[in-house]
């Protein structure tokens, strides 16, 4: 009798294969843009970005219409592709979707995730806190992500996932422009943290009143930039 082969291993969540050109164009690009290398108001060349990514136009056109579709680009036909501006009454109309979207993803998270997502869930939170206690802002904001990623998975919710899509680079562009000035990472991780774990140990109302509590802070955030 021939042996059984092992099992494939079965791919979590938050891994990210390298997909397709357009994929990997659409990461690199939303991640430039986020952490503000690409500034508001810069105008994009499909020509400069397919060189400085080593990345076809082609696949760099439909990264950038995706990144539209985000809000992170203005499309302006016979004028170019523009960086898009940062706008506190913009995040705060945002926020108020938010709130209600992220209390129902994270309960419906806390009920549906997989005991594989639970525990990817609990290493989040650790690796998250520790991150911050490093003060390393680029590592927490893409914790940050694969945070969102992984509990819209877990939601199994498509309408919502879909909407949450559209907020969640707007919120990380936001809070990178200006989380030197008025935020507290280690608050911040604190409070991802306690949804995360809710979620792990499937305690519903928890990871609701946790989300709310975080998006109080995310709120308090947004509006001390006014004093900034």
């Amino acid at each position: 009798m021939k042996p059984k082969p092992p099992p494939k291993r079965r791919a979590r969540a938050t891994e990210v294969d390298d997909g397709t050109l357009t994929d990997r164009a659409y990461r690199e690009l939303e991640e430039m843009i986020v952490t503000l290398q690409l500034s508001p108001g810069t105008i994009l060349s499909e020509q400069t970005l397919a060189v400085r990514l080593k990345i076809g136009r082609t696949p760099i056109r439909e990264a950038l219409q995706r990144l539209a579709r985000d809000g992170l680009v203005v499309i302006m036909p016979r004028r170019g592709i523009m960086v898009s501006e940062i706008n506190l009454r913009l995040q705060l109309r945002l926020l108020e979707v938010r709130r209600e979207l992220e209390r129902l993803m994270a309960s419906l998270a806390a009920e549906r995730a997989t005991p594989e997502e639970r525990q990817e869930f609990s290493e989040l939170a650790g690796a998250m806190l520790a991150t911050a206690a490093k003060a390393d802002d680029i590592a927490f904001m893409r914790l940050d992500q694969r945070f969102n990623i992984l509990v819209a998975t877990a939601a199994r919710n498509e309408f919502a996932r879909r909407s949450m899509g559209l907020m969640n680079a707007l919120s990380r562009r936001f809070w990178y422009q200006h989380y030197q000035e008025v935020a507290d990472l280690p608050l911040a991780a604190k409070l991802h943290a306690a949804v995360a774990e809710a979620i792990a140990q499937k305690k519903v109302k928890s990871a609701a009143a946790a989300s709310d509590r975080l998006i109080d802070y995310i709120e308090d955030f947004a509006r001390k930039t006014l004093d900034t």
